[in-house]
């Protein structure tokens, strides 16, 4: 009888241990990772490598367009008869469309979505493009290329859509190397150039410039929206789609659990960028931004001016020009002159432009080693040194060399920045923090033709002393910035 009663509680023992095998499996499914884990769990692969190509031709196209005004200046003032600030207002009015669309841009792609923002920008800036090579006046110029500007603004969205894919280790190394596109883009319009103007005129080659950017539209199909995005708006199964998808492309796995993130719904807040936090950071980054910018077109455009009109040792070339004036030809000294380039002016620009690409292993080398702070302060300060060096009287091939470092320097400077800016602000702010930005780097690219085509025909020194000093201003900021992102998780 005692034998039975112990029966059942022989039973109610063997219960309790079935029951307590599940608990292992139920911690499994309890499993969570965020987007950060799954990419940098998937790793680099061949889906990166599309991101890289695609997203990275994207400046191309952008290279194009903003290089463009630096080889058809001489054209358009020729033909035309435009005194030195209407040329120069040309750009400012280019960059003053990029500013005004850069913090927009900015502010919607942080709420719709940067692969929208980055559509509309492209179809926006291939159309008001085509539209600048029928012409007829110059206001009409001046109005269809500034409207090209607020286009181009929204290239950006690119490189962040790609910063947000990339994993951690390989963004220090593969941003730089975008810089590879924007060097393909400048020698690009130069070449054609010096192909198309003398033949079938700077209208064509507007024409020309515009197919890059249509092609690129086409191939937006095949990158995805960016999935730190998706996640952060609550779209959970649209960034878990994304990340499965780039997981089967590189032939590598998902983490194990569920996607989780925090639904953010403040988000691209202007406010966020002056926040405790970030007001020190965003008070230098645009500083930087400013004075890259001041001194990147400034090279640009000055390298053209000094082609054009021989400022070299801030003497102005004594030989004639000539002028345009109803049709007919004649010598004159007058600033409304018909000075084109020549074929070695050409090939000039073409060398000192594949200066950008120079310093960019020791630019990846520094971000990577010295960190993204010091390596900026470095080049900013050798940037000031190299402006001064312009002044000292040298031979055509000493100028060649000057302006290539120079080259070199001022895209080293971009590179660092952009990166830097990408990484340092959270998903929430990003697109907006980079817009912003850009918005104020604009403000510098907007008053740098007034340094380069007007004050430098003036007073050569002068215009380097005020690139030089603005240079060393961004040294000091870039040396204080009081976060490092080097090795450093996106927020």
């Amino acid at each position: 009888m005692a034998a039975k009663q112990t029966e059942p509680v022989t039973v109610i023992s063997l219960r309790k241990l079935s029951l307590g095998v599940p608990e292992p499996q139920q911690q499994k499914e309890l499993k969570t990772f965020t987007v950060e884990d799954a990419v940098e769990t998937i790793g680099f692969g061949r889906f990166h490598i599309a991101l890289f190509l695609i997203m990275g031709s994207t400046g191309v196209v952008e290279a194009m367009e903003i290089m463009l005004i630096a080889v058809v200046s001489p054209v358009i003032r020729c033909e035309w008869q435009l005194e030195n600030w209407q040329v120069a207002f040309v750009t400012t009015m280019v960059f003053f469309g990029y500013m005004v669309s850069s913090i927009l841009f900015g502010l919607l792609a942080d709420r719709y979505g940067r692969w929208k923002i980055l559509l509309i920008s492209f179809l926006w800036g291939a159309y008001f493009s085509l539209l600048t090579s029928f012409s007829p006046s110059y206001i009409w110029f001046v109005f269809l290329r500034t409207m090209v500007g607020c286009g181009v603004s929204g290239h950006a969205q690119g490189l962040i859509i790609k910063t947000e894919f990339l994993p951690t280790k390989y963004r220090g190394y593969m941003l730089p190397l975008s810089q590879v596109f924007w060097l393909a883009g400048s020698l690009l319009i130069i070449g054609l150039a010096s192909v198309v103007i003398p033949t079938i005129g700077w209208r064509w080659l507007i024409r020309i410039a515009s197919i890059p950017g249509i092609i690129l539209i086409m191939a937006f199909k095949f990158i995805p929206e960016s999935a730190r995005f998706n996640v952060s708006t609550g779209n959970t199964q649209a960034a878990l789609a994304t990340l499965e998808r780039i997981a089967r492309m590189n032939r590598s796995v998902m983490p194990e659990g569920r996607l989780v993130e925090p639904i953010l719904e403040k988000r691209g807040r202007f406010a966020d960028l002056l926040d405790a936090k970030y007001l020190r950071t965003t008070l230098q980054i645009w500083v930087i931004w400013l004075g890259i910018s001041f001194a990147y077109y400034g090279v640009i455009l000055a390298s053209a001016e000094l082609l054009e009109r021989d400022l070299v040792c801030g003497s102005k070339s004594e030989s004639q020009v000539v002028v345009v004036t109803g049709g007919d030809s004649q010598e004159s000294h007058s600033p409304c002159h018909c000075h084109l380039f020549a074929p070695s002016d050409y090939r000039t620009m073409i060398i000192s432009t594949i200066g950008e690409i120079a310093l960019n292993p020791l630019n990846i080398l520094g971000i990577n080693f010295l960190g993204r702070r010091l390596s900026l302060a470095i080049t900013m300060g050798c940037t000031a040194l190299f402006f001064l060096l312009l002044n000292i009287c040298t031979s055509s091939a000493g100028l060649i060399g000057f302006l290539f470092m120079l080259r070199a320097l001022v895209a080293a400077n971009f590179n660092t920045i952009y990166i830097y800016t990408a990484e340092v602000y959270p998903t929430t702010m990003r697109a907006l923090g980079m817009g912003t930005s850009g918005s104020l780097c604009r403000i510098g690219a907007m008053v740098a033709p007034f340094i380069s085509q007007v004050l430098m025909s003036a007073s050569f020194l002068g215009a380097l002393c005020l690139f030089s000093s603005v240079c060393v201003v961004c040294a000091i900021s870039a040396f204080t910035l009081p976060i490092e992102t080097k090795g450093r998780a996106l927020q």
